[in-house]
C-alpha cells in the first residue's frame, strides 16, 4: 500500500480502526478478528488504531495478544481519557488518570512503547495543558513516542501544541461529516500536525449495506444515533443510493468511492476505516489504489454538502462531550 506522512510518522495511506472487534457494532467473532488483523498487515496496512475504552481493554488486549510477534511491522495508536464507571461514560484527562491508563495500555498491548497516544476527548474540567503535560512526561520516559488529540477544536489544538508538539489530530470526517473543514484543517496544516479521519464510511452507512435498522442488534450504537433514526434514515439513504450510482460508473463499491473521496481531500490525510471482517479489510485497501475522475469525486462530495444530511452524528449525551469550533 502507498505511504503517507502523518506529522513525523510515515504510515500506510489507510489505517485500520479496530474498535468494532470489541464493541459497538454487533458481536464480533474472535477468530475472524484475528484473521482480519493479520490480513491487514499482510496487505500493507502499517497503522492500527485502538483505545483503552474499546471493550474496556479488550481491544488493546486483542491486538497485544494477536500481533505481539509482529509489533515491529506497524505504527500503533491508542487513546486515553474516556472510561466507563457504573455503566456511564466518563471523560477524565486528569494527569493521574492519563498516566494510570497509559501504563495499563502498555501492559495490555504487550509493548514497551506506544507510537501515538491520543487524548480521546478534551476534559473540560482539566486544562488541556495539564493533560498534555502528563503525556509529555511519558514521551520523555520513552513510553510513548508522539501525542495526539481527538475531536478537539482549533483553539484546543493550538493550546496543546504550545505545551508539547502534537503529532496528529483524529476527528470524524467523511462525505457526510464535514465539521473539521471549518477551522481544524487549516490549524493542522499551519502547525504541521497530521490529520486522521475516523468513521470515513459513516459507520457503514455510506457503504449502502444498511437498509433496515431492525437488522442491527439492539445494542448496536447506531440505534441511538439521530442520522439512523426514523425519517432521517430514509432521507439519508436516498443520498447513499445516489452515491452508489457514481460508484457503479467507476467500477468500484460505494465504500471504496467514499474512501477515495477522503483520500483525495489531502495527500497527508490518513483515514482509518474500521472493520472486523477480512473481506472488508481487502476491499478498503483496494480503495487506496483507485483513480476516480475529479468530476465524480466532486459529485460525490456535493451529494452530502450544504446541510443535505439530516440528524446529529451522536445522541445528545455524546454530543456534549465534543469540543467544536464556534
Amino acid at each position: 500500500m502507498q505511504k503517507r506522512q502523518l506529522g513525523p510518522l510515515q504510515v500506510s495511506a489507510l489505517g485500520l480502526g479496530c474498535m468494532s472487534m470489541s464493541q459497538s457494532y454487533g458481536q464480533a467473532d474472535r477468530a475472524e478478528s484475528e484473521r482480519a488483523l493479520h490480513s491487514a498487515l499482510d496487505l500493507g496496512y502499517t497503522f492500527l488504531d485502538t483505545a483503552s475504552l474499546y471493550g474496556l481493554g479488550h481491544n488493546e488486549e486483542l491486538i497485544g495478544n494477536v500481533l505481539g510477534g509482529r509489533r515491529h511491522e506497524f505504527v500503533l495508536a491508542s487513546k486515553c481519557g474516556i472510561s466507563a464507571r457504573d455503566g456511564k461514560r466518563v471523560v477524565d484527562c486528569s494527569p493521574a488518570s492519563v498516566k494510570k491508563t497509559c501504563e495499563e495500555s502498555l501492559q495490555r498491548l504487550n509493548t514497551e512503547v506506544i507510537d501515538l497516544y491520543y487524548l480521546h476527548r478534551r476534559d473540560f474540567n482539566v486544562p488541556i495543558e495539564e493533560s498534555v503535560g502528563a503525556l509529555a512526561d511519558f514521551v520523555r520516559a520513552g513510553k510513548i513516542r508522539y501525542i495526539g488529540l481527538s475531536e478537539c477544536s482549533s483553539e484546543t489544538i493550538r493550546r496543546a501544541h504550545r505545551e508539547h508538539p502534537i503529532c496528529a489530530v483524529q476527528s470524524e470526517y467523511s462525505l457526510w461529516t464535514r465539521d473539521p473543514e471549518y477551522k481544524v484543517f487549516d490549524t493542522c496544516r499551519e502547525l504541521g500536525i497530521g490529520f486522521v479521519p475516523f468513521s470515513p464510511l459513516g459507520r457503514a452507512f455510506l457503504t449502502g449495506a444498511i437498509r433496515d435498522m431492525s437488522a442491527l442488534e439492539e445494542n448496536d450504537m447506531r440505534q441511538t444515533m439521530p442520522r439512523f433514526s426514523a425519517d432521517n434514515f430514509s432521507h439519508n439513504l436516498a443520498l447513499v443510493d445516489q452515491l452508489a450510482e457514481i460508484a457503479r460508473r467507476n467500477d468500484c463499491t460505494s465504500a471504496q468511492l467514499a474512501l477515495a473521496w477522503v483520500l483525495a481531500r489531502d495527500p497527508d490525510f490518513v483515514p482509518i476505516p474500521g472493520t472486523k471482517h477480512v473481506k472488508f479489510v481487502a476491499e478498503n485497501a483496494a480503495a487506496a489504489e483507485l483513480e476516480i475522475e475529479p468530476a465524480d469525486l466532486q459529485a460525490a462530495g456535493d451529494l452530502f454538502s450544504n446541510g443535505r444530511v439530516l440528524g446529529d452524528r451522536y445522541a445528545r449525551s455524546h454530543m456534549i462531550s465534543l469540543d467544536p469550533d464556534q
